[in-house]
């Protein structure tokens, strides 16, 4: 049976899914996994649905290892123990920044890796990588179908005002814009609500994307207005380990007063920011929800307060809105972050069942609030597949 794989590599991590193709064009997962920790002591599990361990691997001194290095020993591997009889049609990667031009998937070739390593510095952590996945995988199969689809993609055709800064209007034209990312997760999750509640997915709803990285998207009828990432993946929220939102001057002040570089800057405002810069602990929410020290409950809040400052800016674009929707590994997965976030949000109408919540239910909004809260899994992995798929089919017409 011929099969999808979906390739999300970021900036410490791979993760892979593997989709069979039913008949009938429907895609089932049948195996999936994760390299993590890449740079430090990389660790590989794979598994198939029903939990069977397939390849449990870790690296102790593989440091050294790039993320190429780790995709040849996985795909060398795939190679030789191949899954129940699966034939890899195609490869879909997420590819974070597309730029002006690509707003829909599109086979990869020389010729687009070219474009799109010129966008590298608009997306530091990931595009790099990503390519660095493209590259591996042509070099092991060069005639292997490899599918770009863009992070960016489901913002590109939001109103003309929410991609544009208030500079020179030359800048804009060479394309100095708010772009806005997470875009795969947002298509997912706007596929996923209009499946469990129709009439709100067709309503005013802001997604909140919340992880590692995090970013807010306000959709009307499914369609991005409006998001908190920009120009790069650095813009918006606080995140992880990157800065958010900051004030430009706070860079001139940096360069001109304290002498600092742009790679340090650079450094500084996406590494050694966030979580960790404010905590001076971990850019792990769950690492600083279980400390006692009050830089970490400040890192905390400080977190739960610019979501819900955003999330009110949002509710602005829209103007009005029906309902906000939790997702991505914070967002999933931290109740106590939920609630703090909700009960900044109070005034908007919204009042979280704690129980709900708690259980990690679904619908999380109690009956009395005016908008409703939901958590709903994201899965990018899929949405690659499904790109991946659709564009096979329609190369093989």
């Amino acid at each position: 049976m011929k099969a999808v794989v979906s390739l999300n590599s970021g900036s410490s991590s791979i993760k892979f899914s593997l989709f069979a193709m039913e008949p009938g064009g429907s895609l089932q997962l049948a195996a999936g996994g994760k390299i993590e920790k890449i740079g430090i002591v990389p660790a590989l599990k794979a598994r198939r649905t029903d939990g069977t361990i397939l390849l449990d691997r870790t690296w102790p001194d593989g440091a050294g290892l790039t993320h190429a290095d780790l995709l040849a020993d996985l795909f060398s591997w795939a190679m030789q123990h191949p899954l129940e009889g699966y034939e890899i049609a195609a490869i879909g990667h997420r590819i974070v920044h597309g730029g002006t031009e690509f707003s829909v998937p599109r086979r990869i070739d020389s010729e687009l890796i070219d474009k799109l390593e010129a966008l590298c510095p608009l997306a530091p952590l990931h595009q790099p990588h990503n390519l660095a996945a493209v590259r591996a995988i042509t070099k092991l199969d060069p005639d292997l179908p490899q599918v770009a689809c863009f992070d960016t993609a489901f913002h590109h055709d939001k109103p003309a005002l929410a991609s544009r800064f208030a500079i020179p209007r030359a800048l804009h034209d060479q394309g100095i814009r708010r772009y806005g990312f997470h875009g795969l997760s947002y298509e997912y999750i706007a596929r996923r609500l209009a499946a469990i509640d129709p009439a709100l997915a067709s309503g005013k709803v802001i997604a909140a994307h919340l992880g590692n990285g995090a970013s807010l998207c306000a959709m009307a009828a499914g369609q991005s207005v409006d998001t908190t990432m920009g120009f790069t993946a650095l813009d918006g929220l606080m995140m992880g380990s990157r800065s958010g939102s900051l004030d430009p001057g706070v860079v001139l002040h940096l360069m001109t007063q304290m002498g600092m570089g742009a790679k340090t800057i650079e450094d500084m405002l996406y590494r050694q920011s966030g979580l960790l810069g404010v905590s001076g602990i971990s850019s792990d929410m769950r690492t600083l929800a279980a400390s006692d020290a009050p830089e970490a409950k400040e890192a905390i809040d400080l977190f739960a307060w610019r979501v819900a400052r955003d999330t009110g800016a949002l509710a602005a674009s829209l103007e009005g809105v029906d309902g906000i929707i939790f997702t991505a590994g914070i967002g999933e997965n931290d109740a106590g972050m939920r609630s703090l976030i909700g009960r900044r949000l109070q005034w908007l109408g919204l009042e979280i069942d704690d129980r709900a919540n708690a259980a990690g239910e679904t619908l999380i909004s109690a009956p009395e609030s005016r908008i409703k809260a939901l958590v709903i899994p994201t899965d990018e992995e899929r949405m690659i597949a499904i790109h991946t798929l659709s564009l096979l089919q329609e190369t093989a017409q």
